[in-house]
């Protein structure tokens, strides 16, 4: 296996794979001349809805503005906006900075609050007289959200990029964000996003907020927010193959933890979250992270490090309340190592992996 060159994705083997089904699709769309709001966008969007158990879904340019919408959508719309002062959300300090920045940019208030050991939020470290009006629930590295959730009182707002497609896409929030980025599971090959939701004023509001405020004859403000019908096209075909891809990502990550169980590290997938993971990402917390990462790369074994640095560290976030630099947030981005994980790996990359990594540690 000397030699041998392991990328962290897969995307240009997923593009062989679908070439002529794809191609057979974009020409479809840009013979018809319909680039925009076609059939395949209201299939995609009704597929969506479906697979997220929910009545509506709206497509948007990505992840972020479909944060950006929410953030938006109950801070000026929501009960939320009769609040005085900006109100409150928490956001685990693990996280992309496009977490916070949707908040912060629409006028909140947000306050970070440290992780447990596999990078979600510490609801035990909430400060028990902090007055605060909505949770941003994010599953880490695609580890489904807590059902306990449901008895929170405030909003629970999902930032679902990472883990809407574990535990069958039950939602445990009012809406959810999701993105259809070129590294999650259900990729587009540039942008795109959606928001989930059962709440019918919130579709509204998402729709007119992608149209520039247009449906409400710009009585509310927005954007040019949207998936082609070209992009919505090709994510019909994707589809299709989404719940085999699923499980070949399960298949790998147990692989992973079969192989790694006496390992001096510890996988973030285990037995305890295995069961509802969507396994977006494979990551290890290990004490020599970086020697690792040095020694799998000489192996042409590609990682990547997934939030280096918590936001809590981070100067934009300076200003709002979070945990120290000894939190375990803190410690866990200085340990955090992802592995390969996609569809297109074989069986005898994933077995050179493990090697790899045993070899080392």
């Amino acid at each position: 296996m000397h030699g041998l060159k392991v990328a962290f994705t897969g995307l240009p083997r997923q593009y062989n794979n679908l070439r002529e089904e794809i191609l057979d699709v974009t020409d479809q769309v840009l013979t018809s001349g319909n680039l925009m709001n076609g059939r395949f966008t209201q299939q995609f969007e009704e597929w969506l809805a479906q697979k997220n158990h929910t009545n509506y879904a709206v497509l948007c340019h990505s992840g972020t503005q479909a944060l950006e919408i929410l953030a938006d959508y109950y801070r000026t719309e929501y009960s939320l906006h009769f609040f005085q002062a900006p109100p409150t959300v928490l956001i685990p300090a693990m996280t992309f900075p496009a977490s916070a920045n949707a908040f912060v940019r629409a006028g909140w208030n947000i306050h970070l609050i440290d992780t447990d050991a596999y990078g979600n939020m510490k609801f035990s470290d909430i400060p028990q007289n902090l007055n605060y009006h909505a949770i941003l629930g994010i599953g880490l590295y695609g580890a489904a959200l807590s059902d306990s959730l449901r008895q929170i009182r405030p909003l629970i707002i999902e930032d679902a990029a990472q883990h809407w497609l574990s535990n069958n896409c039950h939602h445990v929030g009012h809406a959810r964000a999701i993105s259809f980025d070129p590294m999650k599971n259900l990729n587009n090959y540039g942008n795109g996003g959606a928001v989930v939701t059962d709440d019918r004023n919130l579709s509204d509001y998402a729709r007119n907020w992608c149209d520039n405020g247009k449906r409400s004859s710009h009585a509310q403000t927005g954007s040019n927010s949207r998936m082609s019908e070209v992009d919505c096209a090709q994510m019909m075909v994707k589809t299709a193959y989404l719940d085999a891809w699923q499980a070949r990502r399960e298949k790998i990550a147990r692989q992973y933890m079969a192989a790694f169980g006496a390992a001096p590290f510890r996988c973030l997938i285990d037995d305890s979250n295995a069961s509802t993971h969507c396994f977006h990402k494979f990551v290890i917390d290990t004490d020599n992270r970086d020697q690792l990462q040095v020694h799998l790369r000489s192996a042409g074994i590609e990682t990547r490090v997934h939030y280096q640095h918590p936001l809590h560290e981070l100067a934009a976030y300076q200003q709002y309340a979070g945990p120290s630099l000894l939190s375990a947030a803190s410690s866990l981005s200085r340990r955090a190592l992802s592995l390969p994980i996609y569809p297109e790996l074989t069986d005898s990359e994933v077995d050179y992996i493990i090697d790899s990594v045993i070899r080392c540690v």
